[in-house]
């Protein structure tokens, strides 16, 4: 039974930080890309950051790029999610997912549907 648990979500002022943490079990976590997604009210999920097995391949949307860092810890079975100059539209509930398919990737995976385990998601709030 694959398991995730994102923590270290919470309300920062605009222009703060936070750092999210995943952690995994049930599977092997070395074997699957990762992703970060994020959804706010009335709004459709949309793709955050993602991560190769190994980690030498990351992407991100133009939305986040620059500003949050994606990076895995095989040892650990976890994934994090550095978040930095936050602003209010970064506001979400953030979630981790494991892709569908185990093995590496050369190319962003950035559609929910490639994505079949999803964590309970942890709040991120940015306001002044």
């Amino acid at each position: 039974q694959v398991q995730l648990v994102e923590s270290g979500g919470g309300s920062v002022q605009p222009g703060g930080s936070l750092r999210l943490s995943c952690a995994t079990s049930g599977h092997t976590f070395s074997d699957y890309a990762m992703a970060w997604f994020r959804q706010a009210p009335g709004k459709e999920r949309e793709f955050v950051a993602a991560i190769s097995t190994s980690g030498g391949i990351t992407a991100y949307p133009g939305s986040v790029k620059g500003r949050f860092t994606i990076s895995r810890d095989n040892a650990k079975n976890t994934v994090y999610l550095q978040m930095t100059s936050l602003k209010p539209e970064d506001t979400a509930v953030y979630y981790c997912a494991v892709r569908k398919s185990a093995g590496n990737v050369v190319v962003a995976v950035t559609a929910t549907l490639e994505y079949n385990v999803w964590g309970r998601g942890t709040q991120v709030t940015v306001s002044s």
